[in-house]
C-alpha cells in the first residue's frame, strides 16, 4: 500500500480511535493516580471529590459548578449494586459513560428524579433472570468496563450536606469475592512513539465498539489494529511505523482545528453551539437517555469525527438535554480571545434553565482551569456577590488583570495571560435553548 494511502487510513484511524484512547488512559488514571480531588479508587469504588475542581484538577473542561464522585466499573466481576440517596430535590446527575465514551444511561434529578433508588449494573450480553435482579432497575453495560461521573450542586457554603449525599450513595457487586480483570496491557516492548497503536489494537479488541462500527475497524487491519496475540508495532516496519506517527500529528491538529471553528456547526455571535457534541450514541439508551432523532447524528463520519473532537475538547461531558454546552475562541471582532485585553459579556436575560447556568474560564492549549489571585474559575446564577445591571441584566468583565472599577471587579472573571476559551453550561435548558430561540451575545472587546 503506498504511503501516502497509508497516512490517509492512519489519519481515519487515529479520529475513530482517539475517544476510546482517551477515555481508557483516563480510565487507568482514575484507578491508579487520582483525577485532581477526585482520589484514586480501584475498580468497582466509589471515590468523591470533596472540595469544587480548581487549576491543580488537570482533566479537559473540568466543572468548578458541582462536586464530583466517579467509578471506574468493571463488570468482569458480574452485577454491580449502585444505591443512591434521596436528594431532597438537589441536582445532583450520575452519568454512565461506556469505554467508547458513549452516554448510555443518567441517574438523578432529570432523568430519574431525587427519591432513593437502587440500580443493577449488569454487563455486555447479561442473561439472569427476572429474579436475579432483586426488584432495581437493571441498566445494561455496552462495554465490560464503564464509568460513572457523578456531579452534585454545590456551592462553597454547603459542602458537607453534598458529602454526606456522597457517602450515603454505594457501589457494590453482587458477588464480594470477584477480582475485577481491569485493564488488559499494551504489549511494553512498543516504542513510545507508536504507543497510542498498540492501546487501540489492545483496547479496542477487549472492548469491541457498537455492531455498526465493527466493518469500519476492520477497514484499518492494513495498520495492524485488528492483529491478535503479539503486537505488531514492537518491531514495525519503518514505512508503517512513519505512516502511524504522521497520523497521529495530522489527526491530532485535525481535531484542534475542529474543536476552534466549531467542527461544522452552528456558529452564533461567535459562540460554537456544540448541542449535538455528544449525540453519537445511536445504539445504547439505557435509564434517563433519550432516543430521539433531535439528539443522533445519523451521518457516520460526521458522527466519528464528532466523537473524537468531544473526546478531546471534553471528555465525559452531558447530552445537551442534561447539561447544554456553548464555548467561543474569539470576540466580536472574529479576534482570538486573548489576556492581553478586556472583554465583557452582558447577559439580558441570563441564560432559561430548569437547574442552574454557569461560565466557565479555560486555558489553551489544555483546557484547563486558570489559577487567579481571587481562586474565582467560573461566574453563574449561584455566584455570590454579584452586582446586575440596572436593567436587571448582568455584565461579566473578563480580563487578568483585576479590574479598577468596583462593579466591574464584582463581576470579574480572570483570564489567563495567553490564549483561553470560555464555556457556557446550562444545567436542563430550557426549550428556548435547544431551538437556538435564546441567543448569547458576542464577547465584547473593550
Amino acid at each position: 500500500m503506498p504511503d501516502d494511502t497509508l497516512d490517509q487510513l492512519a489519519q481515519q484511524a487515529y479520529l475513530y480511535g482517539y475517544p476510546l484512547v482517551a477515555n481508557l488512559r483516563q480510565v487507568r488514571r482514575a484507578t491508579t493516580e487520582g483525577i485532581g480531588s477526585v482520589p484514586a479508587a480501584a475498580f468497582n469504588t466509589l471515590s468523591h471529590g470533596r472540595a469544587l475542581a480548581g487549576p491543580k484538577d488537570t482533566f479537559v473542561s473540568i466543572n468548578n459548578d458541582t462536586l464530583y464522585s466517579m467509578a471506574q466499573v468493571d463488570l468482569s466481576v458480574g452485577p454491580v449494586r449502585l444505591t443512591v440517596p434521596d436528594t431532597a430535590g438537589r441536582y445532583y446527575v450520575l452519568q454512565l459513560i461506556d469505554a467508547w465514551t458513549n452516554n448510555f444511561a443518567y441517574i438523578g434529578h432529570r432523568g430519574t428524579g431525587t427519591s432513593a433508588g437502587v440500580f443493577l449494573l449488569v454487563p455486555p450480553g447479561w442473561s439472569g433472570a427476572s429474579g436475579d435482579t432483586g426488584g432495581h432497575t437493571v441498566v445494561r453495560f455496552p462495554t465490560r468496563i464503564g464509568t460513572v461521573v457523578g456531579r452534585w450542586a454545590c456551592t462553597a457554603d454547603d459542602l458537607g450536606t453534598v458529602h454526606d449525599l456522597q457517602d450515603a450513595t454505594t457501589l457494590e457487586p453482587v458477588d464480594p469475592f470477584a477480582v475485577p480483570s481491569g485493564l488488559p496491557a499494551p504489549d511494553p516492548a512498543t516504542p513510545g512513539d507508536l504507543r497510542f497503536w498498540e492501546e487501540l489494537r489492545t483496547w479496542s479488541q477487549a472492548f469491541p465498539p457498537a455492531p455498526r462500527d465493527r466493518k469500519v475497524q476492520a477497514g484499518f487491519s492494513p495498520l495492524g489494529i485488528t492483529t491478535t496475540g503479539g503486537s505488531p508495532y514492537a518491531d514495525a516496519p519503518e514505512g508503517l511505523a512513519q505512516a502511524l506517527v504522521r497520523g497521529e500529528e495530522t489527526g491530532t491538529s485535525f481535531i484542534e482545528q475542529l474543536l476552534e471553528t466549531g467542527g461544522g456547526g452552528r456558529m452564533v455571535n461567535g459562540w460554537s453551539l456544540t448541542y449535538d457534541v455528544f449525540d453519537y450514541n445511536l445504539d445504547y439508551f439505557e435509564v434517563g437517555t433519550i432516543d430521539d432523532p433531535r439528539y443522533q447524528i445519523a451521518d457516520d463520519r460526521r458522527r466519528l469525527v464528532t466523537r473524537a473532537a468531544a473526546a478531546r475538547g471534553g471528555l465525559w461531558g452531558n447530552h445537551a438535554y442534561e447539561a447544554a454546552y456553548i464555548a467561543t475562541y474569539v470576540d466580536d471582532r472574529g479576534e482570538p480571545l486573548t489576556g492581553e485585553h478586556t472583554y465583557r459579556l452582558r447577559l439580558h436575560p441570563t441564560p432559561p434553565v430548569g437547574a442552574f447556568w454557569s461560565l466557565t474560564m479555560y486555558d489553551l492549549p489544555d483546557y484547563f482551569l486558570v489559577a487567579n489571585e481571587l481562586g474565582r474559575y467560573s461566574v453563574g446564577d449561584r455566584t455570590a456577590g454579584l452586582v446586575a445591571d440596572e436593567d436587571g441584566g448582568l455584565t461579566i468583565v473578563m480580563s487578568h488583570e483585576r479590574p479598577a472599577d468596583p462593579k466591574d471587579a464584582s463581576n470579574w472573571l480572570p483570564t489567563p495571560r495567553g490564549r483561553f476559551r470560555p464555556m457556557i453550561r446550562m444545567y436542563e435548558p430550557a426549550p428556548e435553548v435547544l431551538d437556538g430561540t435564546y441567543v448569547v451575545p458576542p464577547i465584547v472587546r473593550d
